[in-house]
């Protein structure tokens, strides 16, 4: 079951046009990896799928809500998490969480805090201010701010800026809990080795389109990053890979 559908997404910042009739899907449980090079649009479809930014052309339905007319219903689905944290550095752990949740008009919510902390291992600095976090604690919290209201979505844009190897060894063990609890992710990352070991599918977007699409099952013998590589080097246009992968003429 579909639940991120685009069809024909053209994005256009004054003359200069980023997204070029783009076509994506992502059913439930999925955890999608979105490849591509700097500038390639991976952060501009991000931020159109979570409503912060109105395409200018195209059909975009998330979680069955029609984008940008029912920007409320998709906002209630969608936990995200940018290249900022969205924390307030003189508030505690837990006072920020109680601050998302409210907006979002979570329920049990001294419970669900408790929940999302042991979830992100933060429970015994809760009660610190977040200025006093580290990058990697700050990440994790991001991310607990992100799901506090249980939403089915998870939009992640390069988690992994930033962190060093233990944080993002902890970042690694956050997300693999979250995606085994079946909501559907799209994460954008330079990092492909954390990648193939996350992601349940892999799309490049170049050129303004999703240019080579593979499940993990797919993925040539070469690896990840062969298969990245071809797909960016290729000519406009691709093939049908014999077991199903759509990789590059």
């Amino acid at each position: 079951m579909a639940v991120i559908e685009v069809q024909g997404l053209v994005k256009r910042f004054g003359l200069k046009t980023i997204l070029k009739g783009m076509d994506f899907r992502a059913d439930f449980g999925e955890f999608v990896g979105l490849l591509g090079p700097n500038g390639a649009g991976k952060t501009t479809f991000l931020r159109i799928l979570s409503s912060l930014s109105r395409p200018s052309f195209g059909q975009v339905r998330v979680a069955g809500f029609q984008l940008p007319q029912q920007a409320a219903g998709v906002r209630a689905n969608l936990g995200v998490l940018s290249h900022q944290p969205l924390l307030y550095g003189d508030l505690t752990g837990e006072e920020n969480l109680e601050f998302y949740g409210r907006m979002y008009a979570v329920e049990n919510m001294p419970e669900r805090i408790n929940e999302v902390l042991d979830l992100v291992d933060l429970t015994n600095r809760r009660r610190d201010l977040v200025r006093t976090y580290s990058r990697g604690m700050a990440q994790r919290l991001a991310i607990a701010r992100a799901v506090i209201h249980d939403p089915a979505i998870l939009l992640l844009d390069e988690p992994y800026t930033g962190l060093d190897q233990d944080a993002s060894a902890m970042l690694d063990a956050v997300l693999k809990q979250i995606a085994a609890q079946g909501r559907t992710v799209v994460m954008t990352s330079h990092d492909l080795v954390r990648t193939a070991e996350l992601c349940t599918r892999f799309d490049v977007l170049s050129r303004g389109k999703i240019i080579a699409s593979a499940s993990r099952d797919e993925v040539p013998q070469d690896g990840l990053l062969a298969f990245y590589r071809r797909a960016i080097m290729a000519p406009a246009g691709g093939k049908e890979a014999g077991n199903g992968a759509t990789l590059p003429a």
